[in-house]
């Protein structure tokens, strides 16, 4: 029996166990203590423009705007969140025929991630969900504490810098018949490597063949080669399969990080029973999602004049990452695959201690595994930020 002495010394939460520190978070704290004059920050994963600002959308103002002065109450909206905004945003995503999908908002994308793992698990208890090599680090903790396996495949070679697409094809030969296959929609995040037609089209019949369900995170669409091309894939995919899950992001293409916006679908003939436990999941997680960012949403693509404003401005954030890319490729011959690439992320062919001398000597900060955020950048800074890279490129 324990003495009141160790009870009182003892926490209920001894039990847990130390968790590594975010490092993505920690590069922000040095970046802001180093007083090196140039410094170059290439680490979170936001849009900046030539000025380093991650700016408020024009469309995004309006709306909030619009808000203000005509929202009448702040009154629950269900589990199922903002469904106009739900309708208007499957439309940006999936165009027409977008009718076997069952669809609720979420918090961001992180949250239709979860739920998407959630209503698998809940279905397919200790399912396996395949996971290419490298891919968002937030990808595996997510299905892992949503109670399924983790298989990873062969995806990149940094070598290389390009998709080793016959070893993911080798490595998905063991996947079983109600596996579930991770896809990055657009914009891989954090190589920037995107699948070709063909290869797409070679994923929707491997999918098919083996019976796998297709999970697609798509959070950049947009920020590609645009709206309707970086979704063209997806679209092909939904076709060609009866069933798939896809988690939505709007953080990046409205700007609207802190409001996490985002959207689960699920595509399936059982549409009613997936809706009701989509719905009873979601109540239990977060019973219902804030509704702020995707009302702003809501009012920019149901009004004309707004909806616009913000697929101009988003063609510029996108032209500034692609301008930012090209005059990448041709800075070092080592670099000419970034030019092919698409989306706000590279990962460069450095390891850990190059990554820490860039930071200590050159002000340059990234990710310890070499992933660079390519807004970062601008055009006066690249001369030296390959010039610190150089020695590591040869």
């Amino acid at each position: 029996m324990l003495t009141r002495e160790l009870v009182e010394e003892r926490s209920f939460f001894d039990g847990l166990a130390v968790q590594p520190a975010d490092g993505l978070l920690g590069l922000i704290g040095m970046y802001r203590a180093d007083p090196q004059p140039g410094k170059i920050d290439l680490g979170v994963g936001m849009f900046r423009d030539d000025l380093g600002r991650t700016p408020v959308m024009r469309a995004v103002k309006a709306a909030e705007a619009m808000l203000l002065r005509d929202q009448e109450t702040k009154s629950y909206l269900g589990a199922e969140g903002d469904l106009r905004f739900v309708e208007l945003l499957a439309g940006v995503a999936f165009g027409t025929g977008a009718d076997r999908l069952v669809g609720v908002q979420t918090p961001g994308g992180t949250g239709a991630l979860r739920l998407g793992a959630e209503l698998i698990a809940r279905s397919r208890p200790g399912a396996a969900v395949w996971i290419g090599t490298p891919t968002w680090p937030n990808h595996a903790p997510i299905f892992r504490d949503s109670g399924l396996a983790i298989q990873t495949h062969r995806f990149f070679d940094v070598a290389s810098a390009e998709i080793d697409f016959e070893a993911m094809i080798e490595d998905l030969a063991q996947a079983r018949a109600g596996d579930v296959l991770l896809l990055h929609g657009c914009c891989h995040n954090p190589t920037g490597a995107d699948f070709t037609a063909e290869q797409w089209q070679e994923i929707g019949r491997l999918c098919e063949s083996r019976g796998l369900l297709p999970f697609i995170d798509l959070a950049y669409q947009g920020l590609g080669d645009g709206l309707a091309a970086d979704a063209a894939a997806m679209r092909g995919l939904l076709g060609a399969l009866p069933e798939a899950v896809i988690a939505y992001s709007c953080d990046k293409n409205f700007g609207l990080y802190r409001e996490r916006v985002g959207a689960l679908w699920v595509q399936s003939d059982a549409s009613d029973l997936v809706r009701g436990n989509v719905l009873a999941l979601a109540r239990s997680i977060w019973s219902m999602p804030p509704d702020h960012g995707a009302a702003v949403v809501r009012l920019v693509l149901e009004n004309a004049a707004l909806r616009a404003d913000w697929a101009a401005e988003l063609d510029a954030m996108r032209a500034r990452i692609n301008g930012l890319r090209m005059a990448l490729a041709a800075s070092h011959e080592r670099l000419a695959a970034i030019g092919n690439q698409r989306g706000m992320f590279a990962l460069l062919p450095l390891g850990p201690d190059a990554v820490e001398a860039l930071r200590r000597e050159r002000g340059i900060y990234m990710a310890g595994n070499g992933r660079i955020n390519i807004a970062g950048l601008t055009l006066d800074n690249i001369p030296a930020f390959v010039a610190g890279l150089a020695p590591y490129l040869s």
